[in-house]
C-alpha cells in the first residue's frame, strides 16, 4: 500500500530515512551530491517535504520550494528509490505536487536527464522547459595567465568585507537568472560557513578606484564514486561580471584565474554549469577545453 503525505519538518529518524534513500539513488544515478558528513543537501533542509511510503518503506521523497525562483515559479525536486521505480510512486508524488502548487506555475528538476523522468513528465502533463548543461574538462597545463583589461586588478575575497559588493554585482549580472540573481548577503555568509568554502579561490576584479567589476567563485567537490570518474573535482562555481564591464574580456580573465588556481591545487578535472541556451558562454567555455558532459532538465506545468 502506497501513502503520500506532506510534512513541514523532518525528525531525526525521517532525516536518516531520506538520507538513505538519497544515497541509494546516488548509487544508481550519481545524484544527488552529498558532502562528507552532510545529512541532507542544503536545498532539502527546510520544508515542505513530501514522503511516499510503500508498506512502511520510504519509496520516494520530494521537496517543494514554495518561494520559487526569481520569476514566481514553484520548484520541486523529486526522487524515487531505485528499487521502487516503475510502480506508480512518481506519478502519485507528481499529483501531490501539482495539488500543493494550487495552480501556480510549477517546475520539477530531473537531474541527469533520466529517461524515466521524461516518461513521467509526459504522462503527467509537464513539458521540457529548461536545460542546465554540465560541462567538464581535464586540467590543462597550458592555461595562460589572465589578460586583464587596463587598470583592472585581481585580488581574493575577504570575508566580512566584500559580501555587499559581490551581491550587488551578482544581482546586476544575473538579473535574468531563475536562481542566482536572488542571492543575498545572508545566503553568501551561510555559504562561507560551509566546509568547502575557500576564500583563496574566490577572485575579485576591481578597477583603479577599488570598484568591484566582477568575480569568479570556485568550489571543490569530493570524489563521487558514481560521477566524474570517481575523482575529486573543481568547479567554476559562479563567474559574474557587472553589465557595465562586459565585452572587454574580463569574464575570460576571471575564468582563467580560477582555472589556474584549481589546477595548482592538484585537481585533475573541472566542471561548470551553464544554461543550455547561453550560446556565448558555451562558446567561451568550449574554447577553454570544456565539453558537454551531463544535462539537468526542468519540466514545467
Amino acid at each position: 500500500m502506497l501513502t503520500v503525505v506532506w510534512v513541514d519538518e523532518l525528525d531525526g529518524q525521517t532525516i536518516a530515512e531520506v538520507r538513505e534513500l538519497l544515497l541509494a539513488a546516488r548509487e544508481v544515478d550519481g545524484r544527488p551530491d552529498l558532502g562528507p558528513g552532510e545529512e541532507l543537501p542544503g536545498e532539502f533542509r527546510t520544508g515542505p517535504h513530501l514522503l511516499a511510503r510503500s508498506d512502511g518503506t520510504l519509496a520516494g521523497y520530494a521537496h517543494l520550494d514554495p518561494g520559487g525562483d526569481a520569476f514566481g515559479r514553484q520548484v520541486a525536486e523529486l526522487i524515487v528509490r531505485p528499487d521502487h521505480r516503475r510502480r506508480g510512486v512518481g506519478t502519485e508524488m507528481v499529483s501531490a505536487l501539482v495539488e500543493r502548487a494550487a495552480g501556480a506555475p510549477l517546475r520539477v528538476w530531473a537531474h541527469g536527464d533520466h529517461p524515466g523522468a521524461a516518461a513521467l513528465a509526459g504522462r503527467t502533463g509537464f513539458t521540457r522547459a529548461r536545460e542546465l548543461l554540465v560541462m567538464r574538462t581535464e586540467v590543462d597545463p597550458a592555461w595562460p595567465e589572465p589578460r586583464l583589461p587596463e587598470s583592472v586588478a585581481l585580488r581574493t575575497f575577504v570575508p566580512g568585507q566584500d559580501e555587499q559588493a559581490v551581491i550587488e554585482v551578482n544581482a546586476r549580472a544575473f538579473d535574468w537568472h531563475p536562481e542566482q540573481g536572488r542571492l543575498t548577503v545572508e545566503d553568501l555568509r551561510a555559504e562561507e560557513a560551509e566546509d568547502w568554502f575557500d576564500a583563496d579561490g574566490f577572485f575579485l576584479a576591481e578597477d583603479g578606484t577599488g570598484k568591484l567589476l566582477g568575480f569568479h567563485w570556485t568550489k571543490v567537490h569530493p570524489a563521487n564514486p558514481r560521477r566524474f570518474g570517481g575523482r575529486e573535482t573543481g568547479e567554476v562555481y559562479v563567474v559574474g561580471v557587472d553589465p557595465g564591464a562586459q565585452g572587454g574580456g574580463l569574464g575570460k580573465a576571471l575564468t582563467l584565474a580560477g582555472l589556474r588556481y584549481l589546477r595548482d591545487r592538484g585537481l585533475p578535472q573541472v566542471i561548470l554549469y551553464v544554461e543550455g541556451d547561453n550560446a556565448p558562454a558555451i562558446a567561451v567555455y568550449t574554447r577553454l577545453g570544456f565539453t558537454r558532459h551531463e544535462v539537468d532538465v526542468q519540466y514545467e506545468r
